[in-house]
């Protein structure tokens, strides 16, 4: 065994945030192991890397300089991307999967219709020798592929599957930890995804992630967005952020660079995309695959993945049609067979790979055999949007015990489509959506107890909704949610009233609604001619919710803000 002061250097070069992540799924080959030691270092020249120097600085791993990598020989080199001067560093060189296989080739660098994967003029030294002493690919296809292409580089070529796509098929058992952390429930999760460049999803289309957000309900679709990394470089996750403002306050979840977007295809119902390899993903998971995009030049023909754009159903970029489309979408949707045209070996690569890098290096492999690690949960769900234009339709059916029955679409206050009521959250919508709406609610989770070292005044909810009628002259109704199943209601010009929302029972699944939902379809009751103790039924999504009215009781009136 070698010492601890003597550990066999393994230098993990860098060009961009996107070739890191591949790197990092890698790493538990090396877990346990106190003879190899870990280094980064970012090869320079691309345009991409100052989130990439962030990343391996914020994870606490140690870097060198450009000139110190140079300075030494490594025992071992791992990169993701072919490009760079990566001749100039001194050791055998490792060269493993970046993206889904060859499908996207750019006319700007390189050989012109060459993914930088199969491209001699990235593959070879000034020599003509490969870059390379092992180029590691996912699937056979593909190295029939590189040997076409680039025969020399052809001869160091090993097939040993996807580290990513094996994180990703270790996680499924955790689908329903990732939908709870989302705040997804029982809506329909899809992700759209973008990657980078003249032809992606947000380059030809930037209005759809808020077009999409006002043509499909918030109660039945939770929409997210995957950028590739690239992007993020580029923009700045601050102008993303700005660019996506609109969408984001609808209830958009934007995934972080690493890990998380693949969460969201665990997660996830369907996917919209581009020609970006999060597609084959996805298909790996037998998602439904809707394309917005075709690729353009950039898409090489006969890929796995320009096979899976033209079996795929098309969205139209208005999203007009978004909601008929996707409903069409089955939950087993027969993608999988284009994955396996990108993928071999699944759930095999740090097995596969492990032996061969310990070879490289002269040392016998741990006992233990290496595991992907299973994606991490992603962090807390956005916050609920602060307001929504409501469409709520009524259908009073005297001859059920349903009774009234309304069905409740919420979505964004800008939307152009027509729409009942705008209802809004005191404390949290604007100025201008707290005094147009007819609804305004109140989320609270009761005052805190007092701190005998400090003053303290609170309201009640009695107290606050008739003040916030007083306040405000268009709102027609305030409430208080005070928990799950429990609101305060108050009409204008009549007795404040507990309204208790029963969940929805099915087999094996108890099914909670947002209760400003639920408000809504009160509200739209209460505004008709029945009586508060007409049965009343609120349908969001399909599901129904059973409602109470019943004149509000002493501890609701009483409860502090």
């Amino acid at each position: 065994m070698t010492p601890p002061d003597a550990p066999f250097g393994v230098l993990f070069a860098v060009r961009s945030a996107a070739a890191l992540h591949r790197l990092l799924d890698l790493l538990p080959v090396f877990d346990g192991d106190s003879r190899v030691r870990c280094r980064f270092t970012l090869v320079p020249g691309s345009a991409f890397d100052v989130d990439a120097l962030a990343a391996v600085a914020s994870s606490g791993a140690r870097c060198l300089s450009w000139p110190e990598a140079l300075a030494c020989r490594h025992d071992l080199i791992l990169t993701a991307s072919p490009k760079g001067e990566l001749a100039a560093l001194r050791g055998p060189k490792v060269l493993l999967p970046h993206g889904a296989g060859f499908n996207k080739a750019l006319s700007e660098e390189g050989s012109p219709h060459l993914p930088s994967g199969l491209d001699p003029a990235f593959l070879l030294t000034a020599d003509e020798r490969p870059i390379a002493d092992l180029h590691a690919l996912a699937h056979p296809d593909q190295v029939a592929r590189l040997i076409e292409q680039c025969p020399q580089a052809g001869s160091t070529a090993l097939v040993a599957g996807d580290p990513t796509l094996d994180r990703i098929l270790a996680s499924p058992d955790r689908r329903e930890a990732f939908r709870a952390a989302l705040g997804t429930g029982p809506r329909r999760l899809v992700v759209l995804s973008s990657t980078w460049g003249p032809e992606s999803l947000l380059a030809r289309h930037p209005d759809l992630p808020a077009l999409l957000a006002t043509r499909l309900p918030y109660d039945a679709y939770q929409l997210a967005l995957v950028v590739h990394p690239n992007e993020y470089s580029r923009t700045g996750s601050f102008d993303l952020a700005r660019r996506l403002r609109p969408a984001l306050d609808a209830g958009l979840v934007l995934a972080g660079p690493y890990e998380e977007w693949a969460a969201l295809l665990v997660a996830g119902d369907a996917v919209v995309t581009d020609h970006g390899s999060t597609a084959l993903y996805a298909a790996a998971l037998d998602r439904p695959v809707v394309a917005v995009c075709d690729g353009g030049a950039e898409l090489v023909p006969g890929s796995p993945m320009a096979r899976l754009l033209a079996a795929a159903p098309r969205l139209d970029p208005s999203g007009d049609d978004a909601a008929a489309v996707l409903a069409a979408q089955p939950a087993a949707a027969g993608t999988r067979r284009f994955a396996e045209a990108a993928f071999a070996l699944p759930g095999e690569a740090l097995t596969t790979l492990g032996p061969e890098l310990y070879k490289l290096l002269g040392l016998v492999p741990p006992p233990r055999a290496a595991h992907p690690r299973p994606l991490a949960v992603p962090p807390a769900a956005p916050r609920t949007p602060a307001a929504f234009a409501v469409q709520a339709t009524r259908s009073d059916r005297a001859d059920r015990a349903d009774g009234v029955v309304i069905d409740v679409d919420r979505l964004p206050p800008w939307t152009d489509l027509p729409y009942h009521h705008l209802a809004a959250e005191y404390g949290r919508a604007g100025i201008r959506e707290t005094q147009s709406a007819a609804l305004l609610y109140h989320r609270t989770t009761g005052a805190p107890p007092p701190d005998a070292a400090r003053h303290h005044e609170y309201r009640t909810a009695a107290d606050w909704t008739a003040e916030a009628l007083a306040d405000h002259p268009g709102c027609r109704t305030a409430a208080v949610i005070l928990s799950p199943t429990r609101c305060l209601v108050r009409r204008r010009n009549g007795e404040p009233l507990t309204l208790r929302i029963d969940p929805h029972r099915t087999t094996g699944r108890v099914r909670y609604t947002d209760p400003a939902a639920a408000l809504s379809a009160a509200h739209t009751f209460l505004g008709g001619q029945h009586p508060p103790t007409t049965p009343l039924t609120c349908r969001i999504n399909g599901t129904p919710y059973r409602l109470h009215l019943t004149p509000a009781t002493s501890a609701d009136l009483q409860h502090l803000l």
